[in-house]
């Protein structure tokens, strides 16, 4: 048996009927980060998984992105039952990320410290117990009967799914939930957690991946709450909050009410910023920034019709043609161009020309060749007209280093990303970066031709870009805009599940790829024929109305 641990290959004896915890106990007992589930032929499990003969083995911490959603996952189950205890009527849903923590609120209740608090030690109690988590698996059959004497809706929802012969429910001690995914073993492995008080509801803090032995600082996302909260509250309204809710309406008949629903959302967002760029005075400049496959370009060109019928004509410049020369790009840790930094855009130039159309003269406009590597002059020249505004998209648009002399009051910055606010049940939230990941996948294959592997393999290392560059300035822009179509996942199933089906065990990706697969398969599908031609879904799909 083959073990992989921190880069390091070690070959094992084969051990029948024994689990990887205590197969590997040395190895576990001695890591300096929190081991918590394993790979087994790059599948994700247990650490009370058998493996089987010939099985390469793969020990997963916290500081792997799997092994962090496990620990959240755990902690989540854990503040369940100390809520199902000690406030057993409490309604509690579990909302959206924000800064390594995650957002959650009670609705049928105020919240207050004395109930935080509580909660708190019991949550302490439990970890210090190290209760077993155990999963329990049932045929539909057997559920049916368990969900008829329990009068209960937790983790009902796979009772509805086509794709699922089985029904499974984590048990500790005597509660139970539904947890879309591996847990831990006991409930001892979270300990580094704290619950706070936060805005209208609460939030379950735990370290971040870089620094997985203990709390950050916390950094508040006033604006970021502000948007996810607002889209929520209209889904409220709406009654669509969750997977199962989504369903029924397609089921219902009700598809295009709810697609139209969603487009006029976003259609009324834009309409919205447009109309706060007209009122502030002096605005010369437009800046939009916001992670991959978050829908920037279309999100750029709807805003160019609003602007327009605002009375105020767009003019695009694209960063992309003030890189620095090839031989001045800086290099990352493994000597490979770095791209992405600020470093490799001509800053000087850059300013300088956008100086200079801001006070109403001519340049000469570079194109950048990607494949020789220099800056050409082709004869392109731009004038700014009275009317007219310069729209700026790109990784640095937040940074105000990017425009350093252009004023602030002549600046507009935006940040737009996919911020869904569907969850599967109220228990289990849906990822912000899976929807991107997932719009990224049919994207790359659709316009790129790169197959679901390579997608998944770079998407940490993009992950790392905006990690660096673009969130620490969300929080400065003027608006966001949240892309997230309600019912996006049931469109871009029929896109993303073929390929990542492609994914068979012998590669790296396959956990992510199954992940993902059994969370798509969650959804009813709705045709690519409803999308309408103009959403910023048909950048991923195809068929718009823009050119890109």
């Amino acid at each position: 048996m083959e073990l992989i641990h921190k880069g390091e290959k070690k070959i094992y004896p084969s051990s029948e009927n024994k689990k990887i915890i205590d197969i590997f106990a040395d190895e576990i007992k001695k890591s300096t980060v929190k081991i918590i589930a394993c790979k087994c032929n790059n599948e994700i499990r247990s650490l009370n998984y058998e493996p089987k003969e010939g099985e390469k083995v793969e020990l997963i911490d916290i500081s792997n992105a799997d092994g962090m959603r496990i620990y959240v996952r755990g902690l989540l189950l854990i503040m369940s039952k100390a809520f199902n205890k000690l406030y057993p009527e409490a309604l509690l849903t579990i909302n959206y990320q924000l800064s390594n923590s995650t957002f959650c609120e009670v609705e049928n209740m105020p919240i207050t410290k004395e109930m935080i608090d509580k909660v708190n030690e019991e949550m302490k109690n439990i970890i210090a117990n190290d209760y077993v988590i155990k999963k329990i698996v049932m045929t539909k059959e057997e559920a049916e009967k368990f969900y008829e004497r329990e009068k209960t809706l937790r983790g009902r929802l796979q009772l509805d799914n086509k794709n699922k012969d089985t029904v499974s429910l984590y048990f500790c001690e005597d509660y139970y939930n539904y947890f879309y995914g591996v847990m831990p073993i006991s409930t001892g492995y979270t300990d580094i957690f704290e619950l706070k008080l936060y805005n209208n509801g609460f939030l379950l803090r735990y370290p971040s991946r870089k620094n997985p032995t203990h709390l950050e600082e916390y950094k508040d996302n006033k604006k970021l709450l502000k948007t996810l909260q607002e889209y929520e509250d209209i889904h409220r309204i709406l009654g669509i909050e969750t997977i199962y809710k989504l369903n029924k309406e397609i089921l219902s008949g009700n598809t295009n009410n709810v697609i139209m629903l969603a487009e006029a959302l976003h259609e009324k967002k834009i309409s919205d910023i447009a109309d706060a760029i007209r009122k502030k005075d002096g605005i010369k400049v437009v800046l939009i920034a916001g992670p991959s496959s978050s829908g920037k370009t279309t999100f750029a060109k709807r805003l160019g019709i609003q602007l327009k019928l605002n009375g105020i004509k767009p003019v695009t410049i694209s960063v992309d043609n003030y890189f620095v020369e090839r031989k001045d790009t800086p290099l990352d840790e493994k000597g490979n161009y770095n791209f992405e930094c600020l470093e490799a855009i001509d800053l000087d130039l850059f300013n300088h020309d956008l100086t200079e159309l801001l006070n109403g003269n001519e340049i000469l406009m570079p194109t950048f060749n990607f494949k020789t590597g220099h800056k050409e002059y082709n004869g392109e020249k731009m004038k700014l007209e009275k009317n007219e505004i310069l729209v700026i998209e790109g990784i640095h648009c937040l940074n105000d280093k990017l425009t350093a002399r252009i004023p602030k009051e002549s600046k507009y910055k935006i940040y737009i990303s996919n911020l869904t606010v569907l969850n599967i049940d109220y228990f289990n939230r849906i990822s912000t970066t899976d929807s991107r990941l997932v719009r990224r996948i049919v994207r790359d294959y659709n316009f790129r031709s790169y197959n679901a592997i390579h997608t998944l393999r770079i998407w940490n290392s993009v992950n790392r870009g905006e990690e660096q560059y673009i969130y620490p300035y969300q929080e400065q822009a003027d608006s966001m805009f949240n892309t997230s179509l309600i019912y996006e996942f049931s469109v871009l199933k029929k896109y993303a599940l073929p390929l990542l089906e492609e994914i068979d065990n012998t590669k790296e990706e396959y956990s992510e790829a199954r992940r993902i697969i059994e969370f798509l398969k969650y959804f009813e599908t709705i045709d690519i024929e409803n999308v309408p031609k103009n959403s910023i879904l048909r950048e991923f799909i195809g068929d718009s109305i823009f050119k890109y």
